[in-house]
């Protein structure tokens, strides 16, 4: 296992960090987490020499806390650095602060989270936190040892993270980021800023939720022509970890297969460790993945709200998703909630109202009606 410096905390870190959101249910079929096989898949990363572990007080129906917690009996607690979440959205005052991170205290059984987080902090996120006085507390925390580094999870714009970065005295930072969201999100340019001020990053959806651990017929080609051979799952690890930026890349884990296959990728990256024809190669991979692009959706949202309910943004970057990475519409969250709330383009009455509006000049009624047909017949 390579170790990697977590930038001005100056403390060593395995690049690769297991993630505890994902673990799959019982063989029977049953949703419920299979409790035993995650606490030894759990005690299988460590005993393999992973040091970071992350999880959330929301994961798996706030069960996650639980099941980390029996994992790290019998002295694997002292074997690693725990990362957890305060989500912003059930907070409102100090106390409420002050009930989640005991109970979360109490479900991982130990008396200090390493790296406690602001989950998915977006602007607005943000500027709550700050008004229920969610800074003072962290600072508090710190001082009386039950958290050692306050830090913050990200899904929104390059302009927030920069915003929120740049707003407080972050130890750490967790944004989204693999070769397809070079300039999603925080992109690169948050990555880089964050280096610069040497806050270490953790990585996370570095497979982009397993979409890039299979690769399509035109991508795959490619990494068939290359005079190396390894797995899509490796390239996109590989990738990631040539960033000197980068602290920890999480990857979840189902089977001990997985476990272990992840301990051997991660025993041979580092950063810099890319030369340039490989660099050059996952150019090509990711101008693949975007010649699959169904439609050029920006998710401006300029056509919203739509007067008879359709989600147009959100078809179509399901309908794209389900291009690019094979993805099943049955498996996308996004798609399963327009479904389920019926604002599937089965409501669309042409009335153009949309086309008026789009900045790209899109055909969105004829594409509304393509896209529907292909991911409700996938």
């Amino acid at each position: 296992m390579k170790y990697r410096t977590m930038g001005k905390l100056g403390i060593q870190a395995s690049a690769f960090g297991l993630g505890c959101m994902r673990f799959n249910g019982k063989a029977s079929g049953d949703s419920t987490v299979d409790e035993q096989k995650a606490v030894s898949l759990i005690r299988r990363a460590i005993d393999g020499g992973v040091t970071y572990i992350d999880t959330a007080y929301v994961y798996l129906d706030r069960t996650s806390e639980i099941i980390l917690g029996k994992a790290l009996l019998d002295g694997y607690r002292e074997k690693v650095t725990i990362a957890t979440k305060v989500p912003p959205d059930l907070v409102n005052s100090r106390e409420d602060l002050e009930r989640i991170l005991d109970e979360e205290l109490r479900k991982l059984q130990t008396d200090h989270i390493d790296f406690y987080l602001m989950h998915a902090m977006n602007r607005q996120k943000w500027e709550h936190m700050k008004a229920i006085g969610a800074c003072e507390f962290f600072d508090d925390m710190k001082r009386a040892g039950k958290i050692r580094y306050k830090c913050f999870s990200f899904h929104s714009s390059y302009e927030d993270f920069e915003y929120i970065l740049n707003d407080w005295d972050w130890d750490m930072c967790q944004i989204q980021y693999n070769f397809m969201d070079i300039s999603n999100q925080a992109g690169t340019k948050g990555l880089e800023l964050a280096g610069s001020k040497g806050i270490p990053v953790v990585i996370m959806e570095g497979l982009l939720g397993g979409r890039l651990a299979s690769a399509p017929d035109n991508v795959q080609a490619l990494y068939d022509a290359f005079p190396v051979k390894r797995s899509a799952v490796e390239w996109a690890f590989r990738w990631l970890c040539n960033h000197p930026e980068v602290g920890v890349v999480l990857s979840g884990c189902n089977e001990p297969e997985q476990i272990d296959e992840n301990l051997r990728i991660f025993d041979t990256v580092e950063a810099g460790i890319m030369s340039e024809e490989e660099l050059k190669l996952m150019d090509s991979v990711r101008e693949a993945y975007i010649s699959r692009t169904k439609i050029g959706c920006t998710g401006c949202r300029y056509c919203m709200p739509c007067p008879n309910g359709v989600n147009i943004p959100g078809i179509f970057s399901a309908w794209n998703n389900w291009s690019l990475y094979n993805a099943d519409p049955k498996s996308d969250w996004q798609f399963r909630m327009i479904r389920d709330k019926s604002n599937g383009a089965d409501n669309c009455v042409s009335c153009a109202a949309c086309e008026a509006a789009c900045p790209q000049r899109l055909n969105i009624i004829e594409s509304l009606q393509s896209a529907w047909s292909d991911l409700t017949n996938a």
